[in-house]
């Protein structure tokens, strides 16, 4: 068979740890613990880190900072970065910073989330860095908010989200 004539077909293996190892220290620990956990590898990330290339920058209560991989894999047919690769970051860090700041034995789920694309994402433009934080915080829902900002530092995207605190109380 012959090649075609767009080239040699690419691949980007993905490899990850026993997501329940996590999964299964989560209601032992508080949030913030818990992320903590993560980001220094006392435990394994969650197999969508090395899916997208997500890695937790920064973390305490309230706030998280994530980066991504803006690798041509993610790259949509005009030759930017899908939009979902944005949605999944904002995705990440808003619900993040909520689950920062929960108690031992509780957790949460997002229960939506709205992104503002304000420009395209380029692999050109290095890896995209997202700040979520947590904007109001009440006993069953929590709020929280993100900015996306280029490699260049211009913000590409901006996303609101709520969570469900399910758990004790």
């Amino acid at each position: 068979m012959t090649e075609p004539s767009w080239g040699r077909a690419r691949s980007a293996p993905v490899t990850w740890h026993d997501p329940s190892v996590t999964a299964d220290a989560a209601p032992a620990t508080t949030g913030l613990e818990f992320l903590g956990a993560i980001q220094h590898g006392v435990l394994p990330a969650p197999p969508v880190t090395a899916l997208f290339g997500l890695e937790m920058l920064e973390v305490e209560a309230g706030r998280v900072v994530f980066s991504c991989r803006a690798a041509e894999t993610a790259d949509n047919p005009i030759g930017t970065v899908h939009g979902g690769l944005g949605c999944t970051l904002a995705d990440t860090v808003t619900a993040c910073a909520v689950h920062s700041t929960l108690e031992a034995g509780v957790g949460d789920t997002s229960i939506d989330l709205t992104v503002h694309h304000l420009r395209p994402v380029t692999t050109a433009g290095g890896a995209p860095v997202a700040t979520g934080a947590v904007t109001e915080r009440g006993r069953r829902v929590a709020f929280s908010a993100a900015e996306i900002v280029e490699g260049t530092g211009r913000a590409v995207a901006t996303a609101s989200s709520s969570c469900l605190v399910m758990g004790p109380g």
